[in-house]
């Protein structure tokens, strides 16, 4: 593969730490790619022997990370979405709906839906994409969707652990046992990582904390839905298991931001379900300001949040929780790979992988000042332009 010089790079969002600066930003700067790789950035200058890409003097960015999606399903919840924009609460009980559906989907229509989605994401500038199981909560249909995702991502959680299946309402201990055997056995092989959703409606702490220890005795690494709904005991969860993160964080007390500031677990933060149900934000700033690590994430699924747009989730963050632009674009790169646990990627240095996203704009602010505008003219995956 020849390399790549992009250059005259109006600018440039590295994620090296510079004093005041999350972004470490550059300006009129270049970037040389090759084998896949960043292996030198500076000055804007000419290096013979590269294939050159003119910016024009438009900012080029880390792609998007997106640490927590649920793309393998069958169906949509449209009907749901309407009923809740009319004044119908949100509850965790939707989900059995997507099960049904999924269930029913082959292994070909759930496959050409996740290329869709895959597609879209990419023209959207994300570039890394965490994906779980969920929807089908049998040994056998969670085994597919972890197949199924595991041809398209590095990133697969196992989440049998979403909801209790109407076939084991009066049986939980039952469903436990199911996730925690059989289903952890034939989902392992192709997962990274272990979720649960711990909160009322779904599973206990008692219980989670059990699916979780399994799943790490079987080698995967954990991760926590908590405190979506209400306040609860996630965060505590996610912290006394060393998880990478947990996700949703909406209801937060004191001593869950003080766990999670004494920690390595990352806070990812989903504002398009509380975009899509109307609940509060959570307060990305009293976050950063503790000290805590903070991921944003667009929760992409049919219920909750179905958009697949980290570039929305940017202006979300800024405009409804707190955080500045940087912040929010460094949430959105840097902090979706210290939630998955990756080196590699979220920022622009020589060694990592060259996952870039170049926008048809000045710089990182319009993703916020022009939300809901195309604003990703070009991304590259592993040095290759895909977009």
């Amino acid at each position: 593969m020849t390399a790549t010089l992009i250059t005259n790079i109006g600018e440039l969002t590295t994620n090296v730490g510079a004093d005041g600066d999350p972004c470490g930003t550059l300006r009129d700067a270049a970037v040389l790619i090759d084998g896949g790789r960043i292996v030198w950035l500076g000055e804007a200058g000419s290096i013979t022997g590269a294939h050159t890409v003119d910016a024009a003097g438009r900012a080029l960015l880390p792609g998007f990370v997106d640490s927590h999606t649920h793309l393998v399903f069958g169906g949509d919840r449209a009907g749901e979405f309407e009923a809740r924009m009319a004044g119908t609460p949100y509850s965790a009980g939707g989900i059995r709906s997507t099960v049904a559906a999924t269930r029913a989907a082959g292994d070909d229509e759930l496959r050409r839906r996740l290329a869709g989605f895959i597609d879209e994401m990419r023209r959207q500038g994300t570039t890394t994409v965490e994906i779980k199981t969920g929807y089908g909560l049998t040994v056998d249909d969670e085994e597919r969707l972890a197949r199924l995702a595991a041809e398209v991502t590095d990133e697969v959680t196992f989440l049998g652990a979403h909801v209790i299946p109407p076939e084991y309402a009066g049986d939980r201990a039952g469903y436990v046992d199911l996730v925690c055997g059989p289903m952890l056995e034939r989902c392992a092989p192709f997962a990274r990582w272990v979720d649960v959703f711990c909160e009322d409606g779904a599973f206990t702490a008692a219980e989670a904390r059990r699916v979780l220890e399994a799943g790490v005795a079987r080698g995967l690494e954990p991760r926590v839905h908590g405190n979506q709904l209400a306040a609860g005991p996630g965060v505590a969860v996610a912290v006394g298991l060393g998880a990478a993160s947990v996700d949703h964080c909406t209801y937060l007390s004191d001593t869950d931001i003080a766990l999670l500031a004494a920690s390595d677990t990352v806070a990812t933060l989903l504002p398009g379900v509380e975009f899509s149900t109307r609940q509060p934000y959570p307060d990305a700033r009293r976050l950063v300001d503790a000290g805590v690590t903070v991921a944003l994430a667009s929760d992409c699924n049919p219920g909750s949040s179905f958009t697949s747009s980290m570039p929305l989730m940017i202006a979300l963050a800024v405009r409804e929780m707190g955080l500045t632009v940087a912040e929010a674009v460094w949430a959105a790169t840097a902090g979706g790979a210290r939630a998955l646990r990756r080196a590699d990627i979220g920022g622009i240095a020589p060694g990592m992988r060259a996952d870039l996203a170049l926008l048809d704009a000045p710089s990182r602010t319009h993703l916020a000042y022009r939300p809901g505008v195309p604003l990703v003219a070009a991304v590259w995956k592993d040095g290759r332009q895909v977009v």
